[in-house]
Order: structure tokens, then C-alpha cells, then sequence
């Protein structure tokens, strides 16, 4: 549940409500719609159990995990609650947090051609406000690594181009409002997707000041939810230049696809 506090709760809910509606039914993922998929990327999607199932509108997911803003700082645990949207795609990231007893929350929004990122201590006070081209690409990025990882339903998207690379890599081009990232996909000998590595995403502990460094996130603990079967484990990494550096560890206790209600 979000905080009756926070100033993130009405825009966040409002988003969300604004774009739920009735997923199709009938539609579903076929065979004939990976026909044009590599190979690592058609096994991931049976390994997924997506073939025969309706095709993904939305999702709603809900986490725990821990978050660290530096090398050198302390892990804070965090709870986290997200709708993605692939009709219209737009990704609304809500985080709840406290450090040293003061709370504080976070909303990531990619709505429309733009991504915001705003942190507020003690639910009203702002220390982080980002947005712009950078932003944006950068959420275009976490956008595309959410339809890898939450949704491979999602990967039979005709603005994806994809280039094997041998048998269990991949290249991908994801093309979104103008604005395309790429990305390299590992999968696992049976099958299933074991790490996203993307060049296209920049750091930013400030919301001011933006670095581009090399961005990865290493899944697990793969886990069947209603016949879909999804990591439920994950990291997110930057490959800085004095070494990798570990900023995220999430851990995914629930998930929901086509949804028509809030929650």
C-alpha cells in the first residue's frame, strides 16, 4: 500500500488508473509469431510458458530488495510496487525506504516521450528531481530489460530487431518514441534468460549530473506464476571504471498480468 502521505500516491495512482482497461482475451502468443525470433530468444518464450497464453497488456508486480547509493555506502531495504503498460508503453516505479527512521519514497514515470525520477525524504521533501533526454533513454533501457525479464511475452514486438549471436547470446535494438537502446541478452542451457547488459543507460545519484557506464542485471530462481515462468531474483550493476559495483538486489513476491483494476 502506498503511504497516505506521500505526494507520490495521487500522481502515481492517477497514472495507473488512467491507462487500466480490459485486456483482449483472444489474443494470444502462437508459434507463428516467434517464427522470425533467434533461436536463444524462441526457447526463452517456450521456457517462459508464454506460447498459448494471451498476450501481455500490463502487469503489476510488487518486490522487496535493498538499494545502496554508492560503493562505499550502507544497503537500505526497500519496498517496491510497479505497472507496466505495453499498449502504450509507459513503466510508473513506486519505492518506500527509510534511513536512519526517516522515511522516504521514490517514483519513477515513463509516460508518454519522457521518464522523470524524483525522491523525496520524509515523503515531502525533495532531494532528487531528474528528467531529460538522458533520463529518458535511460528508462527506455529499464523499460526494455522489464519486457526481457517480467514479460517475454512482450518480445515478439516488431520494434525489437534482433541478431543472434551464437547459441545462447543475442543482440537487441528496441526502438521506442524515436528513441532506440540496445542490449545484449545471456541465456542459460535450458533455456532461461540469466543476464541483461546494456551501454545505453546513465548513472545518476544526484538527478543533475549523468555518467554513462556499463549497465548489467544477473537473474535467478526462475518461479511459475498462473503458467508463466519469470525470475523472481535479480541485481542491477555498473561497470564502473575502478570495478563492478552492485547497487540493487530485489527480490519479486508477486506479479499480475492484465490487469483492469488498481491495486
Amino acid at each position: 500500500m502506498l503511504p497516505a502521505l506521500s505526494r507520490f500516491r495521487n500522481p502515481y495512482t492517477i497514472e495507473v488508473q488512467k491507462r487500466l482497461k480490459p485486456c483482449p482475451t483472444d489474443s494470444v502468443v502462437r508459434e507463428e509469431d516467434l517464427a522470425y525470433l533467434p533461436g536463444p530468444v524462441r526457447n526463452y518464450l517456450h521456457y517462459a510458458g508464454a506460447v498459448g497464453k494471451p498476450k501481455v497488456c500490463n502487469f503489476r508486480a510488487e518486490g522487496t530488495g535493498s538499494l545502496k547509493r554508492s560503493p562505499g555506502s550502507r544497503w537500505m531495504d526497500i519496498a517496491v510496487q510497479q505497472y507496466n503498460f505495453f499498449d502504450d508503453p509507459a513503466r510508473l516505479y513506486y519505492i518506500r525506504s527509510s534511513l536512519f527512521g526517516i522515511p522516504f519514497d521514490s517514483l519513477h514515470a515513463y509516460t508518454g516521450d519522457h521518464a522523470t525520477m524524483k525522491i523525496n525524504v520524509a515523503y515531502f521533501f525533495p532531494v532528487v528531481d531528474a528528467g531529460g533526454e538522458k533520463m529518458t533513454m535511460s528508462e527506455t533501457v529499464t523499460l526494455f530489460n522489464d519486457m526481457c525479464l517480467l514479460a517475454p511475452a512482450t518480445l515478439i514486438d516488431k520494434n525489437i530487431l534482433w541478431e543472434p549471436v551464437d547459441p545462447l547470446s543475442v543482440w537487441a535494438r528496441f526502438t521506442h518514441n524515436g528513441i532506440t537502446i540496445s542490449a545484449m541478452l545471456y541465456f542459460g542451457e535450458n533455456g532461461e534468460l540469466v543476464r541483461f547488459v546494456s551501454d545505453d543507460r546513465y548513472m545518476s545519484p544526484d538527478g543533475k549530473t549523468f555518467a554513462r557506464y556499463q549497465w548489467s542485471t544477473p537473474v535467478g530462481e526462475y518461479r511459475d506464476f498462473n503458467g508463466r515462468r519469470i525470475p523472481v531474483y535479480g541485481e542491477a550493476a555498473w561497470n564502473l571504471p575502478e570495478g563492478a559495483f552492485t547497487y540493487a538486489r530485489f527480490t519479486l513476491t508477486d506479479i499480475t498480468y492484465n490487469c483492469s483494476e488498481f491495486r
